[in-house]
């Protein structure tokens, strides 16, 4: 699958789209793939402040429990709670309707430092 790439991604399998100081951040779909038919998402509260590398929240899936965690440190601005009754959704649109988060990016800079679409790709690639 190509993956979006105006999109920046991490190595724990998290995407990342900027827009101005915000950033929506949701699960690849490698990592829903991997995860299977998921079943639950655990949410953060809006206004957590959160570092980069934090786990800020849970995918629970039929076959395990994968821990989303964040690209960038900053406040969560907003949360999908669609979520909460179609966890599915991620399945159907990771990299849309699937989102999971947003944060108040505290340093915007960080975004440099992720994956671009074929850098992610050849990640998950080499395994």
């Amino acid at each position: 699958m190509g993956y979006p790439t105006e999109y920046r991604y991490s190595e724990d399998h998290e995407w990342v789209k900027v827009d101005g100081s915000r950033a929506t951040i949701g699960i690849t779909s490698f990592a829903q793939e991997e995860l299977g038919d998921i079943v639950f998402v655990e949410l953060p509260a809006v206004g957590t402040d959160v570092a980069q590398g934090d786990n800020v929240g849970a995918v629970e899936s039929v076959k395990a429990v994968g821990d989303i965690i964040s690209p960038v440190s900053g406040k969560v601005a907003e949360v999908n709670q669609a979520l909460e009754s179609a966890p599915e959704t991620i399945n159907g649109s990771p990299h849309d309707d699937g989102w999971i988060l947003v944060l108040e990016m505290s340093d915007p800079t960080q975004v440099d430092g992720l994956l671009d679409a074929a850098a992610y790709e050849r990640h998950i690639s080499e395994g």
